[in-house]
């Protein structure tokens, strides 16, 4: 088995692992009415540590409830107690065994059929935008971002982030700087996105999906992996 092909399996168990953590908190009902958000995040890194001997997360654990799901990734809003009618979502990059997984899921708590119709609508336009991927060979990151943002509008909601994504296994995607766009599906990303980073290994690519409904105060979030699939 040569290298690459060891380092796409790698990637896949790592997010197989995440599916069933994200899984689990299903299960155990984590995400309810009158607990935290910094809370809930510190109950789901003790069972990733539970389950799986996780010990490390290669970006800081995201829980957000309610307007804190307007904001991306980068901003830092206060802690919020969760309400019985809130939209949740989980963004969290647990390492296991140094593979780095990224996974984000979004929940729903109450029967408002607006938050329930953009939680379902999260996963299809991943979908789609991976389609698009798939039958692009030279898409380039300033493309594919271009792309989800359409799919985005013409499901009627707004892209909440400044990027759609970023290389996933070569680096901690927190670090990033004006030189390094090129590892992330955004605006003036404009190398095609399959390609060898500058280590000579295949690039492999996290797809996010950030939908927002600002006039009613509330989004959701959605990410796995992009061009792996188990």
């Amino acid at each position: 088995m040569d290298d690459e092909t060891t380092r796409a399996e790698r990637l896949i168990d790592a997010q197989t692992k995440a599916v069933e953590l994200f899984d689990e908190i299903d299960r155990r009902g984590l995400i309810a009415a009158g607990r935290g958000e910094r809370a809930v995040s510190d109950q789901i890194r003790d069972l990733a540590n539970e389950m799986f001997g996780v010990a490390k997360f290669w970006h800081k654990r995201i829980v957000r409830a309610g307007p804190n799901t307007l904001h991306p990734y980068r901003e830092n809003p206060p802690d919020r107690l969760i309400t019985d009618d809130d939209i949740v979502f989980c963004d969290f990059g647990p390492l296991f065994e140094q593979w780095e997984a990224d996974f984000g899921r979004t929940y729903v708590l109450g029967d408002d059929p607006v938050k329930h119709h953009l939680r379902d609508d999260l996963p299809t336009v991943f979908d789609a935008g991976r389609r698009y991927f798939d039958a692009h060979p030279e898409i380039t990151g300033e493309q594919l971002f271009a792309e989800v943002r359409r799919l985005t509008a013409q499901a009627g909601w707004e892209f909440g982030g400044t990027h759609a994504g970023h290389l996933v296994g070569e680096f901690p995607h927190e670090r990033i700087n004006g030189d390094e766009i090129e590892y992330y599906i955004t605006t003036g990303s404009d190398q095609p996105m399959r390609r060898h980073d500058r280590a000579g290994r295949q690039c492999h690519w996290i797809l996010e999906i950030h939908l927002v409904d600002r006039e009613r105060g509330f989004g959701g979030f959605h990410e796995e992996l992009l061009d792996l699939r188990p």
